[in-house]
Order: structure tokens, then C-alpha cells, then sequence
């Protein structure tokens, strides 16, 4: 009977574990996630930001 209930434990684990994995790994599901992607992409193939006189010219931030 107890190596049933070791491979209950073990079969329990597994599934807490792997449930874990798959919702971390599903595609964003919000209304803005496929703007907020776009404009990350936008943002990485962006020149270096501009500098003024020593400064840097901020972009506007992003809604998150």
C-alpha cells in the first residue's frame, strides 16, 4: 500500500509541476499584449536614442 501512495505523491508533484510550466509558457491573452509585442519590436530595431546637449531625450512610456 505504500507504494501506491509513494506513486500518488510523485504523480501529484508531476502534475502541479508540469500545470506550472504550461501556464507560464501560454501567449500573452490580454487586449494590448499584441500592441505591447508590436511596439517592443519597434522599440529594438529603434536608432540609439538621441542625446540634446548631454541629455537624454526620453521616449514616451509604454501602457502596461
Amino acid at each position: 500500500m505504500s507504494n501506491l501512495i509513494f506513486l500518488g505523491v510523485a504523480l501529484v508533484i508531476s502534475v502541479v509541476g508540469v500545470t506550472i510550466l504550461v501556464l507560464r509558457s501560454r501567449p500573452p491573452s490580454s487586449p494590448h499584449s499584441s500592441i505591447d509585442q508590436f511596439h517592443d519590436k519597434m522599440r529594438a530595431l529603434a536608432p540609439d536614442e538621441p542625446e540634446i546637449e548631454g541629455r537624454v531625450v526620453r521616449r514616451r512610456r509604454t501602457r502596461r
